[in-house]
């Protein structure tokens, strides 16, 4: 039985669109690094007002979505 009889045939994607844009692989980099930085910024107290734990939150949202811009990597 061919795989065609079946029905289970998966078209073939253009050439083209298997890898991300240039620029996506940067913006994985700088949102970690971003996260981190602010996140070091708070326990420095370098960022205005006390140490906030809204700082750490916001840090880890920031470090969170470049790991999953990074499992969309191709």
């Amino acid at each position: 039985m061919s795989p065609e009889s079946s029905g289970r045939v998966t078209a073939r994607k253009p050439p083209g669109e298997s890898h991300s844009p240039h620029w996506y692989g940067w913006l994985i980099v700088d949102l970690l690094a971003g996260g981190m930085l602010i996140i070091l910024l708070n326990y420095l107290q370098v960022l205005p007002g006390a140490v906030s734990p809204w700082y750490l939150v916001a840090g880890l949202v920031v470090m969170f979505t470049g790991f999953y811009l990074a499992t969309r990597y191709k």
